[in-house]
């Protein structure tokens, strides 16, 4: 009796994903920082009203572990234990009156707190 193999092709998403308009933000950030070697670190922390919440801030030392995202000439790094809980979110940038600022849309929240900074 012969066997099927099944082999998938489908890449896991990323473990984060830019908006354009979140990449020219960023873009904008990192050149007032003046430091090539900094890269736009997001992670995930135990704390908040939720469980867990969002860090993000500009970082040169990248472990070997890490995983890099590249968005036309932005680099995004997540650390090992953060991947997972970010895979397949959406960093977005929103300039306006009532809703300026950053913004991330994370498939994997089964609820949030109110601020919107804290999650489970």
């Amino acid at each position: 009796m012969e066997q099927l193999v099944t082999i998938s092709t489908r890449k896991a998403p990323r473990a984060v994903t830019l908006t354009p308009d979140a990449v020219t933000k960023v873009r904008q950030l990192l050149v007032a920082e003046d430091d090539p070697s900094l890269a736009l670190r997001m992670a995930v922390r135990p704390g908040g009203c939720s469980g867990f919440s969002y860090e993000m801030y500009f970082d040169s030392e990248i472990d070997t572990r890490d995983t890099v995202e590249r968005f036309d000439g932005v680099q995004v790094v997540v650390d090992n234990q953060s991947v997972e809980l970010l895979r397949g979110s959406v960093l977005d940038y929103h300039d306006g009156l009532m809703d300026a600022g950053f913004a991330i849309n994370n498939p994997n929240v089964n609820r949030s707190c109110g601020c919107g900074n804290s999650f489970s």
